[in-house]
């Protein structure tokens, strides 16, 4: 009996560790993205989305912090704080830049992505555990096989997604839906493997 006990422990380590370097993936393209690219989403950071095995073309994905009202907070104040929208982005870029991305254990490892109110897209992934991200740069893939739900617009999730892009979509509406993607990371799988 301990051995299928030492099996599932073993398991369970796998898995975390490749949650752990797929986060920390995430965080240093992030990083190249707001030290060198002025925050533009990378081409990891826009994985090609399938569904049932159709491909619905790539999406752009947040990754929001664990805890994430403090940051959360940063941004709304970013993007209160003025109109013009390039005061807004180098705020942003600067904020971004600090310690934002720094330690990847401090992320959720569920990823966001915003569609407009009147998206159809969203509607077909609801509920949905058959969803597949899959990303790649560099040299590096991951396949995500992801449960999807939508975001109620007060949670924090959500309101961590909706003022990230505030700080790049100066017109960004009110009214939008956010999915959140939950990694399956027992059926992940990653070019070459991390681990």
């Amino acid at each position: 009996m301990p051995e299928t006990g030492d099996k599932v422990v073993q398991m369970t380590a796998v898995r975390d560790r490749l949650r752990l370097a797929f986060l920390g993936w995430q965080c240093r393209l992030r990083q190249l993205a707001v030290r060198e690219d002025e925050a533009r989403p990378s081409a990891g950071m826009r994985p090609r989305l399938s569904v049932a095995g159709q491909d619905a073309g790539p999406i752009t994905v947040v990754i929001t912090p664990l805890e994430p009202a403090a940051s959360t907070d940063e941004l709304r104040h970013i993007v209160r704080r003025t109109h013009d929208p390039r005061e807004r982005y180098q705020a942003a870029l600067r904020y971004l830049q600090s310690s934002h991305f720094q330690d990847p254990s401090q992320f959720d490892d569920r990823l966001t992505a915003i569609f407009g109110n009147e998206a159809e897209l969203p509607k077909k992934l609801l509920g949905r555990s058959d969803c597949v991200l899959a990303f790649e740069q560099f040299s590096q893939r991951y396949w995500l096989t992801c449960h999807a739900e939508l975001l109620d617009s007060k949670s924090q999730e959500f309101q961590a997604t909706y003022w990230h892009n505030a700080l790049f979509n100066a017109t960004l509406p009110a009214d939008v839906q956010i999915i959140s993607f939950q990694p399956d990371w027992g059926q992940t799988r990653a070019e070459p493997s991390p681990i």
